[in-house]
């Protein structure tokens, strides 16, 4: 139990440390697809991944609500809709589960200004859909890495309920990843 939790705590420190570092050394507010992405790779336990998944669900959660009253093409509009239902979702079932939501770090709230900022159309449009994509590439990378890295064969309940929660969230993350691209291109056209 001790190695877990500080697996969780050094997890949920690289999370939120990576980007306020990468802001600390611009001295700038940077564009949120600059910032690196954490990386994934280590993630073993259910812990570690209900923690890697709760902070970019909050942020599809805010930034949904936003964009089904914003968003002005139809396929952004539709695409919030259903990414806010699975927000809210998901975020409901790792609350059940006992995940803390973390505050939100420099990364998320960079991009959550972004959209805000963005002016009513197109702008918003792109803000929206690129912050989705990247949110989407990073939790798929993230089940990916959970479900490769964690033992299918533990007998460990919390690690079967969170395998079973990345086989179901990874289908989602990965059409959504596809979705979201689709729009974007479309949003350049």
């Amino acid at each position: 139990m001790i190695t877990d939790r500080r697996s969780l705590l050094a997890v949920a420190a690289a999370l939120a440390v990576m980007p306020v570092a990468a802001n600390a050394q611009s001295g700038m507010e940077q564009d949120p697809a600059s910032m690196p992405m954490p990386d994934v790779s280590g993630v073993r336990t259910h812990r570690q991944f209900a923690m890697g998944v709760i902070g970019p669900a909050e942020l599809s959660l805010v930034t949904s609500q936003l964009a089904v009253n914003r968003a002005t093409k139809p396929d952004a509009r539709e695409f919030a809709g259903f990414e806010l239902t699975e927000a809210i979702a998901v975020t409901t079932v790792l609350k059940q589960l006992g995940t803390t939501v973390p505050a939100m770090d420099a990364k998320a709230q960079a991009t959550l200004h972004k959209i805000k900022s963005a002016s009513d159309g197109a702008q918003f449009d792109r803000a929206y859909i690129d912050a989705q994509y990247e949110n989407h590439v990073f939790l798929r990378d993230l089940a990916t890495a959970y479900l490769s890295n964690s033992s299918a064969a533990s007998a460990d309940m919390g690690e079967m309920q969170g395998r079973h929660l990345a086989t179901l969230a990874l289908a989602t993350f990965k059409e959504h990843t596809l979705i979201t691209y689709r729009i974007a291109g479309e949003l350049r056209a």
